[in-house]
């Protein structure tokens, strides 16, 4: 599951239900998540009904869903990782309450489910304190709380799993990139009049511009434009949710890495070039490095902890935290 010296990917698609169309649709859907099927079916060279077919069984058996998100990063928003250690009988209930709040992602119980790993991106200061001071505190089934300020983005947000399997040609990528006016000057913003356009995109991000104007008020060349602006600054990305498991990596970590200072940067530089690593980040807290790894199976987990992780110079320890299950990716399914 390296690159071999060509530069190619050595990250298979393994999966009996699921083909190489079906991961080229998901990587367009990466590139540009509100394209049409006609131009996605017209890329990877199948019919509109093709492509329309293949993307409601995805959405059905795959899990996936397409939905627009904050850059907390380009924004200039604070995230935190959050581990939380639990009463064994209170932690899926707790995950799951976390799992219902607008401001979190990345939720999995790990450690025989007496720990919740979470992702918060507080969209103010009074939501990062009702979380860490006010609600948690007072959550007798939690035992202990550890809040890690991320620092840096080495890779995850706008810029997702996927490419690493490289099921498109670069020729097909520029095809599907959307095109995007100039960004504006200055940093990426928000303003009030775009709650309500977000609201609808942050649970479909394929909404039709029927559907964003009756939510608006506002025309559709109106809509057309700031989105697109939005996008283009930085602000909101599109971005895909999908059970992994269909690719045939159902296995998923997260991994608390301590470096020496000085390799801080190159470490964290180095595992986003990693095919297993789908996030990394620098922290604020005991651990320097937060990762999250997607492999096959815990063999696989192993080969990549003793062997590509093992070798980097500058890792001076690993805390390894299997997921024992995922509660929320972007958004939440309630489990039946």
């Amino acid at each position: 599951m390296r690159r071999n010296p060509a530069g190619e990917s050595m990250l298979r698609m393994e999966s009996d239900t699921f083909d190489l169309l079906d991961l080229q649709l998901l990587s367009a859907l990466e590139v540009d998540g509100r394209a049409p099927f006609s131009r996605i079916a017209a890329v990877l060279g199948v019919s509109d009904r093709t492509v329309a077919r293949r993307y409601h069984r995805l959405c059905a058996e795959g899990g996936l869903r397409v939905v627009v998100l904050r850059d907390a990063v380009r924004l200039g928003q604070d995230q935190w990782m959050l581990r939380l250690r639990c009463a064994p009988d209170g932690a899926t209930v707790i995950a799951d309450a976390l799992a219902r709040r607008p401001d979190t992602y990345w939720i999995g119980l790990a450690s025989g489910g007496t720990e919740i790993a979470c992702l918060t991106r507080p969209r103010s200061p009074g939501e990062h304190d009702d979380l860490l001071l006010g609600k948690l505190p007072r959550t007798p089934s939690v035992v202990e709380i550890r809040a890690l300020q991320l620092l840096h983005r080495f890779y995850g947000g706008p810029v997702g799993w996927l490419p690493k399997f490289r099921a498109l040609s670069d020729e097909q990528i520029a095809a599907l990139r959307p095109d995007l006016p100039e960004p504006e000057p200055g940093p990426a913003r928000l303003e009030p009049g775009d709650a309500p356009l977000l609201a609808v995109l942050e649970r479909d991000g394929r909404a039709t511009y029927p559907e964003l104007q009756r939510a608006t008020g506002r025309s559709e060349s109106a809509i057309k434009r700031r989105l697109s602006a939005l996008i283009a600054s930085g602000a909101v990305y599109v971005d895909i949710e999908y059970d992994s498991a269909i690719l045939g990596h159902p296995t998923a970590a997260i991994l608390w890495i301590t470096t020496a200072p000085g390799a801080l940067d190159s470490v964290g530089r180095a595992l986003a070039t990693h095919d297993e690593v789908a996030f990394v980040s620098a922290t604020a807290g005991p651990s320097h490095l937060v990762v999250t790894v997607v492999v096959r199976d815990t063999a696989a987990l192993y080969a990549y902890l003793s062997g590509p992780l093992g070798h980097l110079d500058g890792v001076q320890h690993v805390e390894t935290t299997p997921f024992l299950r995922r509660v929320k990716q972007l958004t939440y399914r309630p489990a039946r």
